[in-house]
């Protein structure tokens, strides 16, 4: 009957209704049952997982096997589609130490070595842990919205160029930092007080990718006087490979100049371990790697020049020369033992055309003649002349010199003679202390020459001095800490035992020339510029 009809009608509605009201129920329920932060934040992807629902990695990944990089085409702060910061408006992106907000919630993944341990009690000494102006969306190299697709394209420099043709189109949203490979996390984190935060938890894991990810492209790197290679890794991260050319035992002949000493691998290692230690942080991180020349650089080089010099030995080890102003040649050729070389691995900065930076010639550059002096080796009162010469006649340009000055001369490091500054941040920002290769050379000789602009100028930070002293007592011996940073390395030992006895050496010879300088200067403050306010 219609009436029946009817009936059936307004119970089917009414069980519709029911199942529609049940199913936003349970919506709600599974929507409060996420922590808030999970619900703003990252924790959505692993709040799927727990409940069986597939997310943008995993099982989705391996679905498309031809998916791959569209990375980074233009962080540039200056791109105005790109003004928006990733942060929420009005809130400071740094943590108490510096470090960017978003990195805190992976919590301490420090590794074993950098806890309970000497190292670990230095970084927790009130002199590492001075705070640094607030980072605002002007003191970033790179501002980033989050909503942005990037990619990767080709700029003309070897340092981004890819054979790989595969292309990945990177989640967006609020949790695209977490999608990034650890090298563009240390790309963004970059700002106009420092290179990488004082605790990044990333540290560790772009220092094992360095030693151990997959390469998969090996070019020469043009310019430069010495072999160097660009390689490349799955994730489109490139590293800078300089590989060994000198045991750890060996010291640099004394009848050898500076600018034609070898690069060595274990000094950019050390380099950047010892930059750490004396709170620079103003060297890109760098591992130690043990490289299959077959393998990994002649059976997937593109590059032809290089695949032209690999040839064996006669004892059986894999060789190769490549093409470059000394060294390069079949009597100086780089062998394998039979194919395994040792190498440090570098990260490279931003490409140029991304984050421009500027070349700087040191004003206490050598002159790179067998006969000939510079003009600081020659006039003592030099420093007054760099004073009054721009970018030295104001802000902390000359104490950064000064700073790296330092770092040469624990190193022995008497090839510096350019620096770099990254230009979106002017003058008004820290030095770059690339190339360090011909840094741990000698161990038996002093180079106090290296020492000329702290000497001439009897000027240093306050914060360098306290830190100095600081490493010159026993809890704190700088031997002892830069020997337990190195023992990490896959290449560990990484210097010989006298190379780090001189580290001390040296330091007492650097506080000794700021203390005569102190003792003829009027006021201390004249010698001790005061960069951190009061201090006990």
């Amino acid at each position: 009957t219609r009436r029946g009809k009817r009936k059936k009608k307004r119970k089917f509605k009414v069980l519709l209704l029911l199942l529609l009201l049940l199913a936003l129920l349970l919506h709600v329920t599974m929507d409060l049952a996420l922590p808030a932060t999970c619900r703003l934040r990252s924790c959505d992807a692993k709040a799927l997982k727990a409940l069986g629902t597939p997310t943008g990695g995993g099982p989705l990944q391996a679905s498309h096997k031809k998916l791959s990089l569209r990375i980074l085409q233009d962080f540039s702060g200056s791109n105005s589609s790109l003004e928006k910061s990733s942060q929420p408006q009005g809130a400071d992106p740094r943590g108490k130490d510096g470090d960017t907000g978003i990195r805190h919630q992976h919590g301490d993944v420090r590794p074993a070595w950098d806890r309970g341990s000497k190292l670990a009690a230095l970084f927790e000494h009130p002199l590492y842990n001075i705070p640094l102006p607030e980072v605002k969306d002007k003191d970033k190299l790179f501002i980033i919205n989050p909503m942005e697709k990037f990619s990767l394209q080709s700029s003309g420099s070897d340092e981004w160029v890819s054979s790989s043709k595969a292309e990945m189109v990177l989640p967006t949203g609020k949790t695209a930092y977490d999608t990034y490979p650890t090298w563009l996390k240390f790309h963004v984190g970059i700002n106009r007080y420092e290179l990488y935060p004082r605790r990044d938890p990333l540290m560790h894991i772009l220092l094992k990718d360095l030693a151990t990810m997959k390469i998969v492209s090996s070019v020469q790197k043009s310019g430069g006087t010495q072999l160097k290679l660009i390689m490349t890794f799955p994730n489109y991260g490139q590293a800078l490979f300089k590989p060994m050319k000198q045991s750890r035992d060996q010291e640099t002949p004394a009848d050898f100049f500076y600018f034609s000493d070898f690069e060595r691998h274990n000094a950019e290692i050390a380099a950047f371990h010892l930059d750490r230690i004396l709170d620079f942080r103003r060297i890109p991180p760098v591992s130690g790697r043990l490289v299959n020349i077959t393998k990994e650089i002649r059976d997937i080089t593109t590059d032809k020049k290089l695949a032209k010099t690999f040839f064996i030995s006669p004892a059986g080890n894999v060789c190769f020369y490549g093409e470059c102003s000394y060294y390069c040649s079949t009597e100086h050729a780089l062998c394998g033992k039979p194919d395994q070389l040792e190498g440090s691995m570098a990260a490279l900065l931003p490409d140029k055309a991304l984050a421009k930076r500027r070349s700087w010639r040191s004003p206490w550059r050598r002159s790179y003649h067998k006969s000939k002096k510079a003009e600081w080796e020659m006039d003592p009162n030099y420093c007054t002349k760099v004073r009054r010469t721009p970018p030295y006649d104001s802000g902390h340009r000359l104490l950064d010199l000064i700073d790296m000055a330092v770092l040469d001369f624990l190193m022995g490091n008497m090839d510096r003679h350019h620096y770099e500054t990254f230009e979106k941040f002017g003058n008004d920002t820290f030095l770059l202390h690339l190339d360090n290769g011909r840094g741990f050379g000698t161990h038996s000789r002093d180079e106090m020459s290296i020492l000329a602009p702290l000497q001439q100028c009897c000027s240093i930070k306050k914060s360098t001095y306290l830190r100095l002293r600081l490493l010159a007592t026993e809890p704190y011996r700088l031997s002892e800490l830069l020997r337990e940073a190195l023992a990490a390395d896959r290449l560990a030992p990484v210097l010989a035992e006298p190379h780090l006895q001189a580290l001390d050496r040296r330091l007492g010879k650097v506080l000794a020339a700021v203390g005569r300088c102190l003792a003829t200067a009027a006021q201390p403050h004249q010698v001790l510029v005061d960069d951190i306010g009061p201090w006990p």
